[in-house]
């Protein structure tokens, strides 16, 4: 690509002050597919003075000035669709039709729906004499993963750009070409020098010297929970905003009275999506107990079903996962797993049958998985599910709340009432009954160790500025 060795710094593309390059690794083929430079802590310097210029003149555009920007990226998005597609299947081994379906499909989804948000986002409202107003936040550092690339990066640039504020975003060194794509789609886009800015490198330089920096007023971060707890502690001196969006690991209770063969088959299927790369995925499938024989059968039906192979494959459903350190990772939970007693009923460690080069993962079901086991406990972040049995509603309730985390849940059942008060009491910042299609519409985010914030909507706008009260306004 033409500028991956270069950074997007006041509307121009500019030649690195870090010197490190390191090759960006195909996962399908284990071999590089381009470069990119690692920047340092005077690149990210750099960034933030052009963010911080610009901020005046941004922040105080109208929301009509934000939108034509807004409407200006989503068309050229539209335009180059296929472009980001590629990049995204190159650069963490998504599927082709998947990667123009959800990966590049959610990036062009989020500008929509902050398109409609914007346009009724209440900034001012007056109470009696006091001016309720909401300004932006400030300069803000954007952090972002490799699992859902236009998704993450998206649903932090959109709204930061509607809310007035400028920003430095660092995308994931290990599959940053789409975010290159990116932002030749606002610099072409016409979004004025300084306000969107771009630094290639990784978290604990980068990412590290963000998170310090005293002229970036927030971050926002989707990652592992240890990278939030790490990105808070940095942040904590300067007192600033710190949104995170991190790990999960969400229960699938499949209640007695649900469509049970079709409750298990989805669940498969929701566990493998993105290849598990998914931090919402409903990797603990929770069943009663005296049906976990059958649900093991159906779960090994279906992940036996699952067409595993090269990304550029129209058919293919599993393509690797991203990187030799996070197969490496999933290898080892997949064998602890075993150690610990659950019940292998299909996949295990290895790669599949024919495809010894590539990061790929059998397609794996754990069953009478116990909720204190490795497998139950760590978000694995691959095509690994785990069954685990339920004596009565009550205990469904308690083991799918039994986690640090809390960002999704899921609910299966025959009696959409009896769902809803299921859904109700589940310590989740998403709850999905019976499979519903995931919406850009709802608020993003989780309890507990999953995060705090929320992203997508006018719930991801709010996030993003800040609330003033103008005493006297009225009087």
């Amino acid at each position: 690509m033409s500028h991956s060795l270069e950074f997007y710094i006041n509307g121009q593309w500019v030649k690195p002050h870090g010197t490190h390059v390191i090759d960006v690794i195909n996962p399908a083929t284990e071999r590089p597919c381009s470069q990119i430079v690692l920047g340092d802590a005077t690149d990210v310097d750099l960034a933030v003075k052009a963010a911080h210029a610009a901020f005046p003149v941004w922040s105080t555009s109208t929301r009509e000035d934000r939108l034509a920007v807004l409407e200006r990226i989503l068309h050229i998005y539209k335009r180059r669709t296929e472009d980001m597609a590629q990049a995204i299947s190159l650069e963490m081994g998504s599927p082709i039709a998947r990667a123009r379906d959800s990966q590049s499909w959610a990036g062009m989804a989020h500008l929509e729906e902050m398109i409609s948000a914007l346009k009724t986002f209440v900034f001012d409202e007056l109470q009696g004499d006091i001016l309720i107003t909401r300004e932006p936040v400030g300069v803000c550092g954007l952090i972002t993963p490799w699992n859902w690339p236009m998704n993450q990066i998206v649903c932090k640039v959109a709204p930061a750009l509607a809310a007035g504020c400028t920003m430095v975003l660092k995308p994931s060194e290990i599959a940053p070409l789409s975010a290159l794509v990116f932002a030749e789609i606002l610099d072409e886009a016409g979004v004025p020098p300084g306000v969107f800015n771009m630094v290639n490198g990784n978290g604990p330089t980068v990412g590290e010297a963000l998170a310090r920096h005293p002229d970036i007023d927030m971050i926002s971060l989707t990652g592992s929970t240890r990278a939030g707890i790490a990105v808070a502690k940095l942040a904590a001196d300067t007192v600033k905003r710190v949104h995170q969006e991190l790990g999960g690991k969400s229960p699938n209770i499949v209640l007695p009275d649900a469509d049970f063969a079709d409750a298990i088959r989805r669940g498969v299927k929701g566990c493998y999506s993105n290849s598990g790369q998914s931090c919402d995925a409903p990797t603990r499938l929770l069943v009663p107990r005296d049906r976990m024989e059958e649900a093991m059968a159906l779960a090994k039906e279906t992940a036996d079903s699952f067409r595993v192979g090269s990304p550029t494959s129209e058919d293919t459903q599993l393509g690797p996962v991203v990187s030799e350190i996070q197969y490496n990772r999933i290898q080892a939970l997949i064998q602890k797993g075993i150690d610990e007693g659950a019940i292998l009923v299909t996949g295990g460690t290895g790669k599949p049958p024919g495809l010894e080069t590539g990061y790929y993962v059998r397609p794996t079901v754990f069953g009478n998985v116990q909720p204190e086991m490795t497998v139950s406990r760590e978000e694995i972040f691959g095509p690994v599910l785990s069954i685990i049995a339920y004596d009565d509603e009550e205990h469904a309730i308690r083991i799918a709340n039994d986690t640090p985390y809390g960002l999704a849940a899921y609910v299966q059942s025959g009696d959409l009432s009896h769902a809803r008060k299921v859904a109700r009491r589940l310590r989740a910042g998403n709850v999905n009954i019976n499979g519903a299609d995931w919406t850009v519409a709802a608020p993003f985010g989780g309890y507990g160790q999953s995060g705090n914030g929320r992203e997508c909507s006018r719930w991801g706008l709010a996030d993003f500025v800040e609330i003033k009260a103008i005493i006297g306004y009225g009087a």
